[in-house]
């Protein structure tokens, strides 16, 4: 069973890669140019990894709840993905994530991201 877990964000979409319940490992991220071309990158990914499981993170609490919810939903939507996906909460996984000593660079690539989904999916499978 392979999982990938989605730090969806509106610039940058962190990626982390779970295989077996055992093995988890940040992906390199993906610069959101628009949702259309995001999600063709990410279906490219399920397929070239045979994905039975998506672990998309939501921030929960807040005032924008709903809203990114509703976000959430449709962009995975776009997907077209028909296996399982669970969603789950995201909050302070950046935060989490800047303790392995990474700092976010002027260019914003999308390892931090990254690190954020690993975190998710770690969390998830109890890593």
């Amino acid at each position: 069973m392979k999982a990938l877990a989605l730090d969806l964000g509106l610039k940058r979409i962190g990626l982390a890669l779970c295989v077996d319940k055992k093995i988890a490992l940040p992906l390199e991220g993906i610069i959101r140019k628009n949702r259309n071309q995001a999600a063709k990158e990410i279906k490219e990914i399920i397929s070239q990894h045979q994905i039975s499981l998506l672990i998309v993170g939501i921030p929960k609490g807040g005032s924008s709840e709903d809203v990114m919810l509703k976000r959430t939903q449709h962009f995975v939507s776009l997907l077209e993905f028909e296996g399982e996906i669970v969603f789950v909460d995201e909050s302070y996984t950046s935060r989490e994530a800047l303790k392995f000593g990474v700092i976010r660079s002027k260019k914003k690539d999308a390892k931090l991201d990254s690190l954020a989904a690993l975190i998710m999916i770690k969390d998830y499978f109890a890593l």
